[in-house]
């Protein structure tokens, strides 16, 4: 398996069409699309999710408990070497923990064209 690193170019492109997809309330498609079956998710300080299949499990019990989505807004990216570090501000209601609202940055480490490792920074 290669592990060459991406151009910028490839990485700005692949970003893009995920945060279109995003905003669009895509998510999981962009998730099915650029994410590596061994992928390696982590919210702040919490354990790390590890596979494909987990983390999507994940995701869609998150995105089935979002009662009220009131706004996502990408605010800002920055690209390295196979590295991808974007901010973002959410406003929505979910059924377990009711009313957010926040700033949060995700830092994607990239191989082969596929999100390998990502973690979410946010404030509680």
């Amino acid at each position: 398996m290669s592990t060459e690193l991406q151009t910028t170019t490839d990485l700005r492109a692949a970003f893009e069409d995920i945060k279109e997809l995003f905003l669009q309330g895509k998510a999981l498609e962009a998730f099915d699309k650029y994410y590596a079956d061994t992928v390696v998710m982590q919210e702040n300080e919490a354990p790390a999710t590890i596979g494909k299949a987990e983390n999507r499990q994940r995701e869609e019990e998150f995105f089935g408990k979002v009662t009220e989505l009131r706004g996502i807004e990408f605010k800002g990216v920055a690209f390295g070497d196979d590295l991808v570090i974007s901010e973002w501000y959410y406003d929505y209601t979910h059924a377990d923990w009711g009313d957010r609202r926040y700033h949060q940055v995700s830092v994607q480490r990239w191989q082969n064209g596929k999100v390998v490792h990502e973690r979410f920074y946010y404030g509680a």
